[in-house]
């Protein structure tokens, strides 16, 4: 059993369900500290952090990722105990075993494998790792980035074990991720019977149904040659008292949109509220911005990953920014250059969550092989 795989398997033992970490950072702790790596561990509220390096000097590398995982499902839809790592037909089973505890098994294990060859290396490697990615995300990644700022510490470089990878390990580096913009609007009507008088009642759907419609038929923005158009979704819609003689006095919706680096949250914010304000009914609305779009176009982590992954692979990776968001919207903002490269998301947040046994060793592979391109060849 490879070290990348046994360290796999030892994580996923460890049932770190957000925000709990379970113990899995002290585990990495205990890899990462004989190395000589300076460990500080960061609570906050009941999110716990970690900021590990080796090494004081700029250029600064970090492998950056979470500890958490999200809850189980059904434990009888499982075909395995999900906190009790099992490998079938070449694949390792358990919760978290690909989002991301099989990418943090494979950043320490090159990590050990590249100090032990270089104990000397130019820069610094770091590890940020939190348990608060896969929840609200406010007392994790965004206030260790804060703390460093204060101390003027910088990350140049920073990978997100993230599965990224489409069919093969490394046939997709995410080097960029679109904003999350989410909103509640409560649209206020007047209760009443079903049977009053159109003037003596209000119904906010009523009032409310062609705006609601055009912001759902609203075309934002184009997109541009890194991003796809902006898109929009309702994802709760509720009204009513459960009766049916009772016309409602308030609707709530929620909707989040998705958008590039065409367009920013402030004007997606105008936009919405000239739409509703064209409506002729009251509304109240609550903005929250998860997080706002990030690229990192090119330079010496994008070309260093993929040099790494047409050595260690045969193939050249392709770009993208689809999906989700991740604790890289925290980052980048510094001036960072981000990218995420892990395994291949299949099965990500599913029942039977599992990872490739060989795609561990290849990734810790082109990890070491990162490493070498920057802190030594740089």
């Amino acid at each position: 059993m490879s070290p990348t795989l046994n360290l796999a398997m030892e994580l996923i033992r460890c049932p770190s369900i957000t925000p709990q970490d379970a113990g899995c950072q002290e585990l990495l702790i205990s890899r990462l500290e004989p190395l000589g790596f300076k460990i500080e561990r960061l609570k906050y509220a009941d999110v716990t952090n970690l900021w590990a390096y080796h090494g004081n000097t700029n250029p600064i590398f970090c492998f950056a990722g979470h500890t958490d995982v999200v809850p189980t499902g059904p434990l009888d839809a499982w075909h395995s105990n999900p906190f009790q790592p099992e490998i079938r037909d070449g694949l390792l089973y358990g919760r978290g075993a690909v989002d991301m505890k099989g990418g943090l098994a494979a950043m320490v294990t090159a990590a050990e494998a590249f100090v032990a060859e270089n104990p000397q290396h130019s820069g610094t490697i770091a590890f940020l790792l939190t348990s608060d990615e896969e929840g609200p995300a406010i007392d994790g990644t965004i206030k260790v980035i804060e703390l460093l700022q204060t101390r003027n510490t910088y990350i140049n470089w920073c990978l997100l074990g993230e599965p990224s990878s489409t069919l093969q390990v490394g046939d997709t580096i995410k080097n960029g991720r679109r904003g999350s913009l989410n909103a509640h609007l409560k649209v206020l009507g007047k209760q009443g019977h079903i049977a009053a008088p159109p003037n003596t009642v209000k119904n906010p759907f009523h009032s409310s149904v062609a705006a609601l419609n055009r912001l759902c038929t609203e075309i934002w923005d184009q997109g541009n040659e890194y991003f796809p158009p902006t898109s929009f979704q309702i994802s709760n819609l509720q009204m009513g008292t459960g009766a049916e003689n009772v016309v409602p006095g308030e609707l709530h919706a929620k909707f989040n949109l998705r958008f590039s680096t065409a367009l920013t949250a402030n004007a997606i914010q105008h936009k919405i509220t000239s739409i509703l304000d064209q409506g002729n009914f009251d509304y109240e609305i609550q903005w929250q911005l998860s997080g706002k779009p990030f690229l990192s176009k090119s330079g010496e982590l994008l070309q260093a990953a993929s040099y790494a992954i047409k050595k260690i692979t045969g193939f050249t990776p392709k770009l993208s920014t689809g999906g989700g968001t991740s604790d890289g919207r925290f980052i980048a903002p510094t001036g960072t250059q981000v990218i995420e490269l892990g395994p291949v998301n299949s099965s990500a947040h599913q029942v039977n969550e599992y990872v490739g046994v060989q795609e561990l060793d290849v990734l810790d592979n082109i990890y070491q092989q990162i490493l070498e391109q920057l802190l030594i060849s740089s």
